[in-house]
């Protein structure tokens, strides 16, 4: 389940909610039996993914990134040797120690630097946080399913270029009730990091924030909780 195709009337502006319009309750409610259950977890490696949602996967140093809301534009942007050593050189400096702890808060650092490479180039350097109403076809923007991917898709390049010593790249998924929680519940998606030495499973969310603002990093079971209102804080 998409937001972009579920509720192109929400909005959310640094964190705050916005009112969604009854016309767009009404018309949103053929979904809510396909909204029933609380978490959509996936199962199968991250390229599931990009086969579910029609994206393409990152190839080499090349990342496809989505954005216009539901990955309906996806531009390709390409990490150079100088891109991949400034990484490698935030990352390590970042990291205090040799811990999953210390790799988490540096893989959050390396998203917002990559993220805000990837803006220059494919036009989102003002991606907003969270969704607005005029999101739905504005290239600029970013909802949680373009983040989600994107987030996958750079998280499987550190990956492959063996930044990554303590965690494998997982299959992005969602949670959500609105049958519970109604419309602060909608389904929200999340990029997944699992722990080697623990199978400890770890959302990296960068919706919550504009873009080049480093993504939260939290268990999964404690992630998502409440609702839209209360997730987590930036890593730092």
């Amino acid at each position: 389940m998409r937001f972009s195709d579920a509720i192109a009337e929400i909005a959310i502006d640094n964190g705050q909610i916005a009112n969604m319009k009854i016309t767009s309750i009404l018309a949103a409610l053929f979904l809510l039996t396909a909204l029933s259950a609380c978490t959509y977890d996936r199962e199968g490696p991250p390229e599931y993914h990009y086969q579910e949602f029609k994206t393409r996967a990152p190839t080499g140093r090349k990342v496809y990134v989505c954005h216009a809301y539901g990955c309906k534009m996806q531009t390709p942007v390409k990490f150079g040797p100088e891109q991949m050593s400034q990484l490698a050189a935030l990352m390590k400096k970042i990291k205090k120690a040799d811990t999953p702890h210390e790799e988490r808060r540096a893989i959050a650092y390396a998203i917002a630097w990559a993220e805000t490479y990837a803006g220059k180039i494919t036009g989102t350097s003002g991606d907003r946080a969270g969704m607005e109403f005029g999101g739905p076809g504005d290239p600029t923007q970013q909802d949680c399913v373009d983040e989600a991917t994107n987030t996958t898709s750079y998280m499987l390049m550190l990956e492959r270029a063996g930044l990554l010593k303590h965690h494998t790249v997982g299959r992005p998924f969602s949670k959500g009730n609105v049958l519970v929680g109604g419309v602060s519940q909608w389904p929200h998606w999340g990029a997944v990091l699992w722990e080697k030495k623990t199978n400890r499973k770890w959302v990296v969310d960068s919706w919550i924030y504009k873009n080049g603002v480093n993504p939260a990093v939290i268990e999964a079971d404690k992630w998502y909780i409440e609702d839209l209102y209360n997730l987590p804080s930036s890593q730092t």
